[in-house]
Protein backbone atom coordinates (compact mmCIF):
# COMPACT_ATOMS: atom_id res chain seq x y z
CA UNK A 1 0.00 0.00 0.00
CA UNK A 2 2.33 2.28 0.85
CA UNK A 3 4.25 1.42 -2.37
CA UNK A 4 1.55 2.76 -4.44
CA UNK A 5 0.94 6.17 -1.93
CA UNK A 6 4.87 6.49 -3.00
CA UNK A 7 4.55 6.25 -6.63
CA UNK A 8 1.53 8.99 -6.30
CA UNK A 9 3.40 10.99 -4.14
CA UNK A 10 6.25 11.02 -6.78
CA UNK A 11 4.26 11.77 -9.97
CA UNK A 12 2.27 14.58 -8.39
CA UNK A 13 5.69 16.52 -7.25
CA UNK A 14 7.33 15.75 -10.55
CA UNK A 15 4.03 17.25 -12.70
CA UNK A 16 4.61 19.88 -9.72
CA UNK A 17 8.01 20.67 -11.46
CA UNK A 18 6.77 20.43 -14.87
CA UNK A 19 4.05 23.06 -13.66
CA UNK A 20 6.62 25.34 -12.63
CA UNK A 21 8.58 24.61 -15.38
CA UNK A 22 6.11 25.42 -17.56
CA UNK A 23 5.25 28.74 -15.82
CA UNK A 24 8.93 30.21 -16.12
CA UNK A 25 9.83 29.27 -19.54
CA UNK A 26 5.98 30.93 -20.53
CA UNK A 27 7.32 34.01 -18.87
CA UNK A 28 11.11 33.93 -20.82
CA UNK A 29 9.52 33.30 -23.58
CA UNK A 30 6.55 36.30 -23.40
CA UNK A 31 9.25 38.84 -21.43
CA UNK A 32 11.22 38.20 -24.65
CA UNK A 33 14.23 36.64 -22.94
CA UNK A 34 13.64 33.83 -25.16
CA UNK A 35 12.97 32.90 -28.69
CA UNK A 36 9.86 30.74 -29.14
CA UNK A 37 10.61 30.57 -32.48
CA UNK A 38 14.27 28.67 -31.68
CA UNK A 39 13.55 24.82 -32.10
CA UNK A 40 14.43 23.51 -28.41
CA UNK A 41 12.61 26.18 -26.73
CA UNK A 42 9.41 25.26 -28.87
CA UNK A 43 9.13 21.44 -28.38
CA UNK A 44 10.16 21.88 -24.82
CA UNK A 45 7.21 24.81 -24.53
CA UNK A 46 4.80 22.29 -27.06
CA UNK A 47 5.48 19.36 -24.57
CA UNK A 48 5.05 21.11 -21.25
CA UNK A 49 1.81 22.63 -22.57
CA UNK A 50 0.08 19.43 -23.43
CA UNK A 51 0.89 17.66 -19.97
CA UNK A 52 -0.06 20.73 -18.16
CA UNK A 53 -2.66 22.37 -20.60
CA UNK A 54 -5.46 20.01 -19.74
CA UNK A 55 -5.55 20.45 -15.88
CA UNK A 56 -5.18 24.20 -16.35
CA UNK A 57 -7.96 24.51 -18.82
CA UNK A 58 -11.10 23.69 -16.32
CA UNK A 59 -9.68 25.82 -14.06
CA UNK A 60 -8.90 28.97 -15.86
CA UNK A 61 -13.03 28.09 -17.34
CA UNK A 62 -14.03 28.25 -13.89
CA UNK A 63 -12.09 31.06 -12.40
CA UNK A 64 -12.75 34.71 -13.10
CA UNK A 65 -11.31 36.66 -15.29
CA UNK A 66 -8.43 38.71 -13.10
CA UNK A 67 -7.03 41.22 -15.82
CA UNK A 68 -3.91 39.75 -17.23
CA UNK A 69 -2.87 37.63 -14.18
CA UNK A 70 -3.31 33.82 -14.01
CA UNK A 71 -3.66 32.34 -11.23
CA UNK A 72 -4.54 29.28 -12.18
CA UNK A 73 -1.32 27.32 -11.44
CA UNK A 74 -1.38 28.60 -8.05
CA UNK A 75 -4.76 26.67 -7.81
CA UNK A 76 -3.58 24.04 -9.72
CA UNK A 77 -0.22 23.46 -7.29
CA UNK A 78 -2.94 23.93 -4.06
CA UNK A 79 -5.22 21.31 -5.44
CA UNK A 80 -2.55 18.83 -6.10
CA UNK A 81 -0.80 19.17 -2.96
CA UNK A 82 -4.26 19.31 -1.08
CA UNK A 83 -5.46 15.80 -2.51
CA UNK A 84 -1.81 14.36 -1.80
CA UNK A 85 -1.96 15.38 1.77
CA UNK A 86 -5.60 14.00 1.98
CA UNK A 87 -4.37 10.70 0.58
CA UNK A 88 -1.90 10.74 2.82
CA UNK A 89 -4.40 10.87 6.16
CA UNK A 90 -6.94 8.19 4.73
CA UNK A 91 -4.18 5.61 3.91
CA UNK A 92 -2.57 6.11 7.35
CA UNK A 93 -6.18 6.47 9.11
CA UNK A 94 -6.86 2.49 6.89
CA UNK A 95 -3.57 2.05 8.32
CA UNK A 96 -4.02 1.94 11.55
Amino acid sequence: MYSILWLIDWVVQAYTYLLFAYIVIDLLVKFGVVNAYNRVVYVVMDFLSRIIEPLLRPIRNVMPNLGGIDISPVVLVLALQFGLRLLHELVGAMVR
